[in-house]
């Protein structure tokens, strides 16, 4: 027998010898009850996966409400005269509404009320062309239009107190839709004392007094 076998064979005898030593002390131990058994736990089964077969549906936020469109009050009127005693003349005007009424005051505070509201009507008409400016100050100043603008500037000497009062109340009703004005949908008009070339291309809406008013 060579000598790496009888190395091997010694070795598995002590450890066999050693085995079977230590089963029977511990066998023994624990016949005499002052060793208790040791008892390997049974590996948990793996859960089986569970699925819902309910639709599961997920609140969703409240949307919220839409502010109300707030639509402006038209005194009850049946005549621009009545309206116009009705309303209040705005004690502060924005830059544009202070252009609307300059612009009545001094083009037309010698008309009657329908014919400074038609001047109001045809400068909102053409603010909402797409031919001239588009707002109140660029169409009363725009170039060789109004005859009462002097350097791209509307005067601010306003001494009829009572013309002024009425042409705020004039450019507030024009701007807000409270009257319809006879003007409709006019983008021009020039006094009844003269006789442009550009009025023959043109068509007549209304006459108002002193002023005719084209489209």
């Amino acid at each position: 027998m060579g000598q790496k076998t009888k190395f091997g064979f010694v070795f598995c005898a002590a450890a066999g010898l050693i085995a079977s030593a230590g089963l029977s002390y511990a066998d023994a131990q624990a016949q005499q009850g002052d060793v208790e058994p040791i008892s390997i736990p049974e590996p948990e089964a793996s859960a089986d996966p569970v699925f819902i077969s309910d639709e599961v549906v997920q609140p969703l936020p409240e949307p919220e409400e839409t502010p109300a469109v707030v639509e402006a009050v038209v005194p009850d009127a049946d005549s621009l005269s009545e309206l116009m005693a009705n309303v209040d003349a705005p004690q502060t005007l924005s830059d544009q509404l202070e252009c609307l009424a300059g612009a009545i005051y001094f083009e037309s505070r010698g008309e009657p009320i329908e014919g400074q509201l038609a001047v109001a009507q045809v400068i909102i008409n053409r603010a909402e062309s797409t031919v001239f400016p588009s707002d109140y100050c660029g169409v009363v100043t725009q170039r060789s239009q109004f005859s009462f603008v002097k350097n791209g500037r509307i005067p601010t000497n306003r001494s009829n107190a009572a013309a002024w009062e009425r042409a705020r109340k004039i450019a507030r009703i024009a701007h807000e839709g409270m009257w319809d004005s006879e003007a409709g949908d006019s983008l021009y008009f020039h006094a009844t004392y003269v006789r442009p070339s550009w009025a023959r291309k043109k068509v007549a809406r209304a006459t108002i007094k002193t002023h005719i008013f084209y489209r």
